[in-house]
């Protein structure tokens, strides 16, 4: 990794060694790093003077100073986000603006929190704080025991805390005592955790139990510490999936799967005889995952199966529709109430950082873009830097030629981008030089994550007292867990900077955030994950692009996620205003960032749907004795419910709700705009047209304008019929020359398209090929099974009379911005004879065409339509990181001489060109005649009162479409994948779904937790299972539950263990079980996965047969962090195996040696 010259920002000097070893400084023996008291020499998140880089010698051992690997971006993550870290020279604005003023509000002490800060940095209060609220809570337990549960009021609970709560917080507490459930609608960091606390608080005293859900088991984690240190260890337990802490405690924290597969077991079933007996209270925090489209139907799972008699907190961030949240509870559960908090108490400025200034992003009013980062502003800056700028001086231009700058093709606002791009230390050092450190900096992949902390690590954040406070810390870290020391981390983290991402191991993760949180690290770089509830509050949250890049492709965020990653700036009680910082990338400007900061919450959208373990659960009724030869002796000890009643409970999901009381009022607005539309467009009608002119016009003048009008429209008919013969004529043209050339080098093109606002873009490319002529399987069958990018042959065939008239055919180029493009000839502009030499680089090696047309075909064929028309359209998709260094030697088009153009059009082309000129011509000279006419006045006044109708419509049908996807994204769809999912589960016998008899192998997956509880139940009831030994079950288990996990091919000297060739042969076998059952799932039109990957089975074999961590990560190419999920899944897998019924014994047994052999550091899980 180069490194910036020091000389680049004089900020940055050299700091000194500091010897002496702080004598106060102590840590608790029961955490890895927990300080008794700030010491006194650490400055509160303030820099010193200047910033030291520091000679790499000093401070590090030389295995510390071994290069990190390069990660696998998390979540298919784009590898390319590294390279915005490269240097690029260029020279900082010494006269950038200053950010907005801060306001003088006062900020009270932290609202926010179980343990009463934000997270670190909090002063030297917060001992005695937590002394004292551990003191109140005791003194409420007590009144209540002595006089009784009606003291509990409001007040009561707030003297549990030294500040004046929030009046949100007020009325939530107030409604919670009301006996009412509660949904917290609130911005992130406002201290929504509060009123659970207080309610813990009042339930613990009254003697009854509270469970608290997160949908993180890192936060589960954190939830746990906090409310231990709040309540005492004994008041408060954990419960994940392969273990339990003080699980019969009164505070019993979990994540929401576990809670939902209790409640399974205990729908219908008496209070007191189910798994929530003597539970009062359930909250559900992050209750906004509900929207999530992979885990969302959870979150209704519980609200449905829930005991009304039990009350609901619900906390969600802020969204569109939290009283349709509200309502539906409150519908399907019990009383519910709704209380919002939209104003943050600690307000956000955001600003956008170029290259050389760091601006605000809004107004002064704060409702719109700060003109100055338009783009043609960007461009005066950048070509009157030098003559507008000398020494200092802030002379402006001349107001008559401020904004004198042409129209700016896509090309040129791409260029101008590039160049505004800043790199990570020009951010930074204006976040230092403004004091807005701490900053936690998302980045949407582990690799750039990495790639920052590597690039700034040469420059010292912290001053001589926290560098020796992190050595000690990291020094304890290293002692306690050895093998969780990321070594490739300790330079930058003794500098103030760290990366946060999946990649990195859990432990070392929440070292790092307890770092933070003491103010010992200054900047995290951290994935998107960070943002969803860890308690990692900063003073400022840069976001380093707008979009990111998930399974279908790249995406926006949308205004939720950027609000919810935003929420991490602002510490209660320390900062009076928070900063987020939005940077200028490639392709992503303030404008865009505008648009989506001002674009509106996103609304909850129901996700419920039917999973196997739902169907057994809620049918299942008599269980086969499999002692009793005959069915009749079945024993049954429960009755399921018939299908009816399974329908009445699958029907209160949120999406039903929603649709009952929303859909019907969208459908009527949609009637009525529909109406609207069509009455409209009656009156702009040639006829209405004709007969309002007949009406306002005197006979002549209507006549005269009436026959002109009918001469008008006859000869724009010619025009059109001109027009597409002239197309045709230039296609047929084309095509003798891209047979030639397909054959020949590569050639550039220019390919061009008009939006639907009318901008022209000109996309410069590398011509591939012709689809037919590429031995490329994917496109050809794609473009010649798929109804989209079919082209109307009849236009073809009537359209031309040319003897050599063939129909349009699919092309394939890259172009410069590293998108795959699929079109016809019609989009084609211009094609040149320069172009790559189609010459292998070497003897022996395939030929360019043939290494692009492999890429191509490595592709998931997810094209995305640009534009269309009857002869063909124009299609785009994302390239991978192999064809980016192919795109950058495409040249931009003004590099591209006019002499290079090889378009030889044949004379029958130049003249279908002539013809449509002269009838152009024609038209227009026929629309002045019109214009001289006797009447044409009061005709266009006519005229205008249409296109203004026109507008008019257009708008209702740009309401009309929104109103539409809202109507799809409510549809329900439940019920018919429960009824699908039953006919598997009866045609396998797992469940009679008519008598209800519920058998071995339902009972087996109704215990299971999994996406498929089905699979994993045929593959734990398999007898070929007996004949393995532990760590061989282990790694077939490890198959199971593989999904996701991803090696790091970039890495040649990398490797994966090989599993034993007994695991292999089990595998290979089960993978015909997994054929058939997938069949099965398609004939009932089933999607559920079914996990079978061998891939990683010989990692997981090795670590449960006892090999070292050290050992097991030695050149490894797989990242620490999927390495230690993989086996938390399947130690989590191994750790169900002897609680589920109808399981062999000795499968049982072998399954508790396994997993007690992989629960290990630095892996095992952290609890304390």
């Amino acid at each position: 990794m180069s490194t910036l010259s020091p000389l680049s920002h004089s900020t940055f000097t050299k700091a000194t060694p500091f010897p002496l070893f702080k004598p106060f400084l102590h840590f608790q023996p029961l955490q890895f790093l927990q300080f008794k008291k700030q010491s006194r020499f650490t400055s509160p998140y303030k820099f010193p003077n200047s910033i030291f880089p520091v000679d790499s010698s000093s401070r590090r051992s030389d295995d510390e100073k071994e290069a990190e690997s390069e990660d696998e971006d998390e979540e298919e993550d784009h590898d390319v986000a590294a390279e915005e870290y490269d240097i690029v020279s260029g020279e900082l604005d010494e006269d950038s603006e200053r950010d907005e003023g801060e306001e003088d509000d006062d900020v009270s002490e932290d609202s926010g929190g179980v343990d009463g800060s934000s997270g670190g940095g909090g002063g030297g209060y917060e001992l005695r704080f937590e002394e004292l609220k551990w003191q109140r809570v005791e003194r409420i337990r007590n009144d209540v025991r002595e006089f009784g549960e009606e003291i509990i009021d409001v007040e009561e609970l707030a003297s549990v805390y030294n500040f004046r709560i929030d009046k949100f917080q007020r009325l939530a507490i107030q409604a919670f005592l009301r006996g009412s459930s509660v949904v917290v609608s609130a911005p992130t960091s406002s201290g929504k955790t509060l009123i659970a606390e207080a309610a813990a608080v009042a339930t613990v005293a009254r003697g009854r139990r509270l469970f608290y859900t997160t949908p993180l088991k890192a936060l589960s984690n954190q939830k746990f510490r906090d409310f231990r240190e709040a309540f005492g260890d004994g008041n408060v337990g954990l419960l994940t999936g392969d273990s339990a802490v003080n699980k019969d405690a009164q505070i019993l924290i979990m994540t929401t799967e576990i809670l939902r597969n209790m409640l399974y077991q205990s729908v219908g079933m008496a209070s007191s005889e189910s798994a929530l007996s003597h539970v009062d209270v359930i909250v559900l925090d992050e209750v906004h995952y509900l929207s999530d489209i992979y885990r969302g139907t959870v979150w209704e799972e519980i609200v449905i199966y829930c005991p009304k008699e039990v009350q609901l907190i619900c906390l969600s961030a802020t969204v569109a529709n939290p009283d349709e949240l509200a309502g539906w509870i409150g519908q399907i559960h019990g009383k519910t109430e709704l209380v919002t908090a939209s104003k943050r108490p600690v307000p956000l400025t955001w600003h956008f950082s170029t290259k050389t200034a760091l601006l605000p992003l809004l107004d002064e009013k704060g409702t719109g873009m700060n003109r100055k980062l338009s783009l043609n502003q960007l461009q005066l800056d950048s070509s009157g830097a030098n003559l507008y700028k000398e020494e200092g001086s802030r002379r402006r231009k001349p107001r008559k030629h401020q904004f004198d700058v042409p129209s700016l093709s896509k090309n040129d606002r791409d260029s101008i981008r590039r160049s505004q791009v800043p790199q990570v230390i020009d951010t930074l050092w204006h976040l230092k030089k403004r004091d807005m450190l701490p900053a936690v900096w998302f980045i949407f992949s582990r690799k750039g994550c990495d790639a920052a902390v590597q690039y700034v690590e040469e420059y010292n954040l912290l001053d001589e007292c926290e560098i020796t406070e992190v050595e000690l810390a990291l020094k304890r870290f290293r002692v306690q867990y050895p093998d969780a020391v990321r070594e490739s981390s300790a330079k930058g983290l003794l500098r103030g900077v760290a990366a946060h991402h999946a990649g990195c191991l859990p432990l070392w993760k929440s070292f790092i955030e307890e770092l933070f949180q003491k103010g010992l690290v200054k900047v995290v770089f951290a994935t998107e994950t960070l943002a969803a509830g860890i308690n990692m509050p900063a003073r400022t949250a840069v976001i380093s692009s707008l979009s990111k890049r998930i399974e279908s492709g790249r995406t926006l965020l949308n205004s939720n996620e950027l609000l919810q990653m935003a929420g991490r700036a602002g510490r209660r009680g320390i900062d009076k205003r928070g900063h987020v910082v939005l940077l200028q990338t490639p392709y992503e400007g303030a404008e865009e960032c505008c648009k989506v900061l001002f674009s509106g919450l996103e609304p909850l959208v129901s996700q419920f749907t039917a999973s196997y373990g739902m169907v057994l659960n809620l049918l299942a009724g008599a269980k086969v004795t499999r002692s009793s030869p005959e069915p009749d002796d079945s024993n049954v000890s429960r009755s399921g419910r018939t299908l009816e009643e399974a329908r009445k409970l699958v029907e209160q999901s949120f999406g039903n709700y929603v649709g009952s009381n929303v859909m019907l009022a969208a459908k009527e607005e949609l009637g009525r705009i529909q109406n609207e539309i069509q009455m409209l467009a009656s009156e702009i009608t040639d006829e209405a047209i004709d007969k309002k002119s007949r009406r306002l016009l005197s006979q002549s003048a209507y006549k005269e304008i009436a026959d002109l009008q009918e001469e008008l429209r006859a000869e724009k008919r010619i025009r059109t019929e001109f027009r597409r013969k002239m197309e045709l004529e230039r296609i047929n043209s084309l095509k003798p020359i891209l047979e030639d050339l397909g054959n020949g080098h590569l050639p550039f093109l220019c390919l061009q398209h008009t939006d639907s606002d009318g901008v022209q873009h000109q996309i410069p490319a590398v011509y591939l090929g012709n689809v037919d002529s590429l031995n490329s399987p994917k496109v050809k069958n794609i473009v010649h099974e798929s109804d989209s990018f079919a082209i109307n042959k009849e236009i073809c065939s009537s359209d031309t009379k040319s003897e050599n008239a063939v129909e349009p055919s699919y092309h394939v180029a890259l172009g410069s911005d590293n998108s795959w493009y699929l079109f016809t000839e019609k989009w084609i502009k211009t094609v040149y004879r320069t172009g790559f030499p189609n010459v292998a680089l070497a003897q022996g090696d395939a030929l360019p065409r043939e290494i692009m047309t492999i890429l191509l075909d490595k592709e998931e064929m997810q094209w995305q339509k640009v534009t269309e028309s009857e002869l063909g359209g124009l299609w785009s998709m994302e390239g991978s990181l192999e064809t980016w260094s192919w795109s950058l030697n495409v040249p931009v088009l003004s590099s591209l001489s006019e002499d290079d153009e090889v378009l030889e059009l044949s004379e029958m082309y130049q003249n279908a060109v002539e013809r449509y000129k002269d009838q152009r011509n024609k038209v227009s000279r026929l629309k002045k005649k019109i214009a001289r006419s006797e009447g044409f006045r009061e005709y266009k006044k006519i005229l205008d009162v249409a296109k203004f109708t026109e507008e008019k419509i257009r708008r209702l049908k740009t309401r009309s479409r929104r109103l539409v996807t809202r109507i799809e994204q409510i549809e329900p769809s439940g019920w018919k994948e429960f009824l699908q999912i039953s006919n598997v589960i009866h045609e396998i016998r797992a469940l009679d779904i008519n008598s209800h008899i519920i058998f071995p192998l339902g009972e087996t997956a109704a215990a299971i937790r999994g996406e498929n509880e089905l699979w994993l139940a045929i593959v734990l009831r398999n007898k070929i299972l007996l004949d393995l030994k532990p760590a061989q079950l282990a790694a077939v288990c490890g198959s199971l539950v593989s999904e996701g996990i991803k090696v790091r091919p970039w890495k040649n000297n990398s490797y994966i263990y090989e599993a034993s060739t007994t695991a292999m042969n089990v595998i290979s076998f089960l993978d015909e079980q997994r054929s058939s059952f997938l069949q099965l799932q398609e004939k009932h039109g089933v999607k559920i996965p079914c996990c079978l990957d061998s891939q990683f089975s010989g990692m997981v074999e090795a670590w449960a047969s006892g090999l070292t961590w050290r050992e097991i990560m030695m050149e490894c190419a797989m990242d620490e962090g999927d390495l230690a999920r993989l086996y938390r899944r399947t130690i989590d897998l191994l750790a169900q195996v002897p609680k589920i019924p109808d399981i062999d014994p000795l499968l049982k047994s072998n399954a508790v040696k396994a997993s007690s052999v992989m629960d290990r550091p630095p892996i095992s899980e952290l609890v304390g």
